[in-house]
């Protein structure tokens, strides 16, 4: 017999430092203007020098733990998604769990990109409705400046840095996680990717110098991906959970762009009053992107008890995952 499984905890952890299209206006070739229309983006958060992706990521979980009223000893897993890691090894969760003193946990990374943290949800939640673990803390956690080419008008501008984290835990039965939909699509591996570090192509001069070490984007293609598969897992998600649009109480997109998220609502008939979107203040920060939102979701009072909740990422891979979390 299964577990009903649902999120008891949230928190989050943004640089202080803003970053602003005016300000890249100066050092790229590009205008406030061009970025907010294409984008939606008006700012990004940016992460000082000595910051490292599990610094975030350990500020989220110490959050969302407070606001739970659990001790880091209490913790059974730590999942944390990202593709911004600290190092290639050790995982950022180790780092993380270390410095919360989590040391009962086991931790592990995911990288699934920008849909990282459905994945990590869909992953965490089935070891707990299994009865493998009573808890988790989901992360999803960027450093994402790190990795920009800044001269590079078609990525510095879209990406910033954050970090949110989920406690999730068994619920009353018919609330929690009614379903989750996760596909890949590898032949499109290589729109979205950062070639250099790993073992195709190991650090070198050559490497560097070809800047293999940056984000690299095909943006028109991951564009029309986007748009499409937004919508589409969205529905298979609501078809799994037995539920239809209408039934949705609030949207959770992945922040990337607001046209993609618009042409998501559109496909689902949604009233924008029922759509979560904060990325003209953060920029696209890939798994930390649906995290940070749905804590600010709440924070603001537009979840209650009972709620349908959809929560939808597309991301590199390609990749993309949804899920239906009924308010406990």
């Amino acid at each position: 017999m299964t577990r009903a499984v649902g999120i008891a905890g949230l928190g989050t952890a943004v640089p202080p430092k803003v970053l602003t299209n005016k300000e890249i206006e100066k050092t790229v070739d590009t205008s406030d203007e061009w970025i907010t229309s294409r984008t939606g983006i008006k700012e990004r958060r940016i992460a000082e020098d000595h910051v490292s992706t599990s610094d975030l990521a350990f500020e989220a979980a110490h959050e969302a733990l407070v606001s739970t009223n659990m001790k880091p000893e209490e913790v059974d897993l730590i999942i944390v998604a990202t593709v911004s890691p600290d190092m290639i090894f050790p995982s950022t969760a180790c780092f993380t769990q270390e410095k919360l003193g989590a040391h009962k946990a086991a931790a592990f990374d995911l990288g699934a990109g920008c849909s990282g943290f459905i994945y990590a949800l869909a992953a965490g939640s089935q070891m707990i409705a299994t009865g493998l673990y009573d808890n988790a803390l989901i992360i999803g956690a960027e450093v994402m400046s790190k990795q920009l080419n800044w001269k590079d008008r078609n990525t510095c501008i879209l990406f910033g840095d954050a970090a949110g984290a989920a406690v999730i835990k068994p619920v009353e039965e018919g609330k929690g996680f009614l379903s989750f939909y996760l596909g890949a699509d590898g032949g499109g591996a290589d729109l979205l990717s950062l070639p250099g570090g790993g073992t195709k192509h190991p650090a070198t001069h050559e490497t560097v110098d070809k800047g293999l070490h940056y984000i690299q984007m095909a943006g028109s293609e991951v564009f029309k991906f986007a748009v499409r598969i937004m919508g589409d897992a969205s529905l298979e998600v609501l078809k799994r959970a037995g539920l239809s649009p209408e039934e949705v109480d609030l949207l959770i997109p992945h922040q990337a762009n607001t046209r993609i998220v618009d042409a998501a609502v559109k496909r689902l008939g949604l009233d924008k009053n029922k759509v979560c979107v904060n990325v003209d203040r953060y920029g696209n920060t890939s798994a930390a992107s649906i995290p940070v939102a749905l804590y600010e979701s709440f924070e603001q009072g537009r979840i209650k008890p009972g709620d349908n909740i959809v929560m939808v990422g597309f991301g590199a891979g390609l990749t993309w995952g949804s899920t239906v979390l009924r308010w406990a």
